[in-house]
């Protein structure tokens, strides 16, 4: 199994003059979950190279067994340093897609060409998508061949309202994960704030923070569409 996995290249959270990017567990659950599966991983950006690591994600609090796994695992570390440009990859090479969160996608892959047609292209293939926490915002654009938005009458989660209001960024990020996703007709629901949470409907599955990631990922690896192949 090839999984690819696409991370933001986007740095600065709004005009705070914050620094932001994507968060540690979001990756590094993910990433030892397909590698303990045997899945080789590939890892992407928009403008490749090292992507920008949120710096909360790696505070103390924050840390997790597999965040320090990963930040000690050479092999991983040095993949993360030479992350492939996104406008490289093609779903063809691969047999599902994971996007981990943190705030820098709300900002570039939300937006991105590529990532929106590549998302679309793994679904015409039938190929399953993953999306955690912030990352399911990157659907925002992403459409069905008949034009209509993916999240549309499918049932999805990502970052709630009341996370973001916790973390204080709600009037600093572009828009709200939980409301763009209803707004597009996404048939959302949550748990508890910072509980795991995760939604499979049809080739789509959403996870809502990033304790859910490590789930996502276990979700995926039970797709059928995967297994059926493996």
């Amino acid at each position: 199994m090839k999984v690819l996995m696409v991370l933001t290249s986007h740095d600065t959270l709004g005009n705070t003059g914050r620094k932001t990017g994507f968060w540690l567990e979001e990756l590094a659950a993910p990433y030892y979950a397909f590698q303990d599966a045997g899945a080789e991983i590939v890892l992407a950006s928009p403008k490749g190279g090292q992507p920008p690591l949120d710096p909360k994600s790696n505070e103390p609090a924050n840390q997790t067994d597999l965040t320090r796994r990963f930040e000690a695992d050479p092999q991983a570390t040095a993949q993360l340093a030479s992350t492939v440009r996104l406008d490289s990859v093609s779903q063809a090479d691969f047999d599902t897609v994971f996007y981990p969160g943190g705030h820098g996608p709300l900002w570039d892959l939300a937006e991105d060409r590529n990532s929106i047609e590549l998302i679309q292209a793994f679904l015409a293939a039938s190929k399953p998508v993953a999306l955690v926490c912030h990352a399911p915002g990157v659907l925002r654009h992403v459409v069905t061949p008949d034009g209509t938005p993916l999240v549309q009458g499918k049932q999805v989660t990502g970052f709630t309202n009341t996370e973001e209001e916790a973390v204080g960024l709600t009037q600093i990020v572009p828009f709200l994960v939980e409301d763009e996703l209803k707004a597009k007709g996404g048939i959302y629901s949550k748990t508890d704030d910072w509980a795991p949470y995760v939604i499979t409907d049809g080739l789509l599955i959403t996870g809502q923070n990033p304790a859910s990631s490590g789930p996502a990922a276990a979700a995926l690896l039970k797709h059928p569409a995967l297994t059926a192949n493996s």
